[in-house]
């Protein structure tokens, strides 16, 4: 089973025992699961999920139980989402009907798909009073809800309450998150240790310029240590060098010299 199923799952086994929680759940499958959704004074209301009629869901003792009378409207199934209990219960029903999230090992996204755009609007406000920020976009004709923050799509399973989805994402993001810091120190520490060799092989090639042109013999003791310590040692960092020279040198002082030969050679390459 998907990500998504799995969590569906957890969420179905899920059941309010408040009546206004179980009323705010079944309104947002009726919005968004339904292809239609009708109501007649003798049968109660039905919701299609598919044309088929061995598809057809009899919902009559649901609405003798909440006590539906006449026609429902949007304004109807919205306004079941007073509290802040009626609210997860909204968002609970909207991701079982038409919802999904990403495997967390291969990206993270969370979607609700509407027909209706003021009920995509309404769950952007639901997720809103949470301090999450959803987006809406339009595909193929249908309002799409949307999060893309690993962080926030956290948020919405603890504010769904699924509680077992919350704990195995979680798991996913935090290995998929240290091995991308892993990932990243390799990869700075290969550009330090390429930018420091290529430093080097440009010492070098300086020091060997200033040994052909006769420029080394007239450079004082100083510099010609540094010199000759830099053949000798031509994978060796500034610290080290520092430390094979006697006196030691401190990494800036090292650096200052070789600062001092790679002038020289630029002036010799007319630079």
């Amino acid at each position: 089973m998907s990500f998504s199923g799995d969590i569906k799952e957890e969420l179905i086994k899920r059941f309010s025992k408040k009546q206004s929680c179980q009323k705010a759940e079944l309104a947002a499958i009726m919005l968004l699961c339904g292809k239609a959704v009708s109501k007649d004074e003798d049968t109660g209301v039905y919701v299609y999920t598919e044309p088929s009629a061995e598809n057809r869901k009899d919902f009559t003792s649901l609405r003798k139980t909440f006590n539906i009378k006449g026609e429902m409207d949007l304004d109807d199934f919205i306004s079941l989402t007073r509290s802040e209990q009626e609210a997860r219960a909204f968002l609970r029903g909207a991701f079982i009907a038409s919802g999904t999230i990403s495997d967390p090992e291969k990206g993270y996204h969370f979607e609700i798909v509407c027909d209706d755009p003021a009920v995509a609007m309404h769950l952007q406000g639901i997720l809103s009073q949470f301090d999450v920020e959803a987006r809406i976009t339009t595909r193929r004709g249908k309002h799409v809800l949307y999060v893309k923050e690993a962080e926030e799509i956290s948020d919405i399973l603890n504010i769904m309450e699924a509680h077992v989805a919350l704990m195995n994402f979680e798991n996913v993001r935090i290995v998929r998150e240290m091995r991308g810091s892993i990932n990243r120190q390799v990869n700075c520490e290969t550009a330090n240790i390429s930018k420091s060799i290529n430093a080097s092989m440009k010492q070098v090639e300086d020091i060997n310029l200033l040994i052909e042109s006769g420029v080394y013999d007239k450079l004082d003791d100083n510099l010609k240590n540094i010199c000759d310590v830099r053949l000798s040692n031509p994978e060796a960092g500034l610290t080290e060098l520092g430390e094979l020279l006697s006196p030691p040198l401190g990494k800036s002082g090292v650096n200052h010299r070789l600062r001092k030969i790679s002038q020289m050679a630029r002036e010799l390459r007319g630079e």
